[in-house]
């Protein structure tokens, strides 16, 4: 299915790192730095300093609910694979569209995450080795530092068997990495069942999507928080399978149920926009008055993830627009490596605080000056790993995938071409009759068509 808004095929320059990709929805890759940029401001507000401190006593839940990032990041990731995956996935369980999918998908997401686990964890070391307490990561739960730890976090598996994500990561939030590598290991399987609901109702998709969201928005109605034994596995498989479903629901209003290019109608596409523009409002409102209630309890704002990247796929104006401008998009593509980079520049920042108070303690003028100083420069650093890392990687491993293979057989059908209507030349020479010559190659092929060489015609063929 290709989805062709107004947004989505915003004009870019050609070099400015912002062409469009196949299969993309611009204003989808621009939701994504607004994701990431939560989730930076939700980390560096535990930063002890008293304007940090301040700003998010302001700002309140706007701030300090940002971890709900990583769950807008789990609805994005399953809209985005069925609306480039689906259809080549779901027909049937084939073993190279599978292969061609993992590895695809591992290209994505190791390259970046292998360099950053592997830097972190020198600093780990050292802190471990030279470090004057046990605290070698600003977590909950210190990290465990040994070589089957490390096999683990290397492939991306250290959350599969952990209840609780609280320390199983070197690089704190990576542990959203490993469950989301989890996730893609099952679409294959999962595909074969989305795929055969693509053809319910629109309104039974909608209500599928957002019922995926209620499990986790309970939690947070009934505790102000998701945590609870595998919430993680809660969060990464309903926010997918809600993506999944949104894209669907897209998928049916874009005029393409069987998965053929369409466009919505303007209708639609008018309804989406101001879906897009009311929504952030809403979930704002929300987060604000969850409070009121209880602490966290805004967090149940969620549910509405699915309906906000489902408008943003269709809509056409208004911030749709703004998330399909060429640097909105550009940030979009550093969102991973940004949110890969962020904790390691904080906690090197939170160490040199812990053991240089008089110059960057909490009420000090320079701690302000480099603790923003940090805070901007994880957006060079991020640009700098998708640059020099991420993207190279995922281009040359994603060559090396297609090494070796074969394209597909193609059938060459045999055509009869027609001669032209009317005599010629070379016809009113043929009509003569012409003595037979033995060994000739030569077959005529019927009345009114071309003399075909069956040697030359064999050889082409062969």
């Amino acid at each position: 299915m290709t989805l062709s808004t107004r947004a989505s095929s915003h004009a870019t320059r050609p070099g400015d790192g912002t062409a469009p990709r196949t299969g993309e929805v611009r204003t989808l890759t621009g939701l994504r730095v607004v994701a990431a940029a939560w989730v930076v401001l939700f980390h560096f507000h535990f930063t002890g300093l008293d304007g940090v401190r301040a700003a998010a006593d302001a700002l309140g839940p706007l701030v300090t609910a940002g971890a709900l990032g990583v769950d807008l990041f789990f609805v994005l990731r399953g809209f985005v694979i069925a609306h480039t995956y689906l259809d080549k996935l779901g027909p049937a369980l084939r073993v190279g569209a599978t292969a061609r999918f993992v590895w695809a998908r591992a290209c994505r997401i190791w390259p970046a995450y292998v360099v950053v686990f592997h830097l972190f964890g020198l600093w780990l070391i050292a802190r471990l080795v030279w470090g004057a307490d046990t605290q070698i990561a600003f977590q909950a739960v210190q990290p465990v530092v040994s070589l089957p730890e490390y096999l683990q976090q290397l492939v991306l598996v250290q959350l599969w068997d952990a209840p609780y994500f609280d320390g199983v990561s070197w690089v704190g939030p990576t542990w959203s990495v490993s469950a989301e590598w989890l996730a893609y290991l099952l679409f294959p399987l999962a595909a074969l069942v989305f795929h055969r609901l693509r053809d319910l109702p629109v309104a039974l998709l909608a209500a599928g999507s957002l019922a995926l969201m209620t499990p986790i928005a309970w939690a947070y109605l009934l505790t102000g928080s998701p945590y609870h034994p595998w919430s993680w596995a809660v969060r990464v498989l309903c926010g997918f399978g809600a993506g999944v479903l949104a894209q669907l629901v897209v998928r049916r209003l874009n005029g393409s149920a069987a998965g053929a290019a369409g466009r919505p109608s303007e209708r639609v596409r008018k309804w989406a926009s101001a879906i897009v523009a009311a929504l952030p409002l809403v979930v704002a409102a929300g987060l604000v008055a969850g409070e009121l209630i209880g602490p966290g309890r805004g967090g149940a704002v969620l549910v509405a993830f699915p309906v906000l990247v489902g408008a943003l796929a269709l809509a056409d104006r208004g911030p749709a627009m703004w998330l399909a401008r060429p640097s909105t998009v550009r940030g979009g593509r550093l969102s991973y490596s940004l949110y890969l980079v962020h904790i390691p520049m904080f906690e090197l920042f939170w160490t040199a605080q812990q053991h240089f108070p008089a110059e960057l303690g909490r009420s000090t003028t320079t701690g302000h000056a480099v603790g923003l100083a940090v805070l901007l420069a994880t957006v060079p650093v991020a640009a700098l790993v998708h640059r020099l890392v991420e993207e190279p990687a995922r281009l040359r491993l994603g060559r090396l995938g297609r090494f070796g293979r074969r394209p597909a057989p193609q059938s060459v059908p045999i055509v009869f071409i027609p001669a032209p209507v009317g005599p010629s030349r070379a016809t009113l020479r043929s009509a003569a009759p012409q003595p037979r010559r033995g060994g000739s190659s030569r077959r005529r092929l019927g009345q009114g068509s071309r003399t075909v060489v069956v040697t030359e015609y064999v050889q082409r063929v062969l």
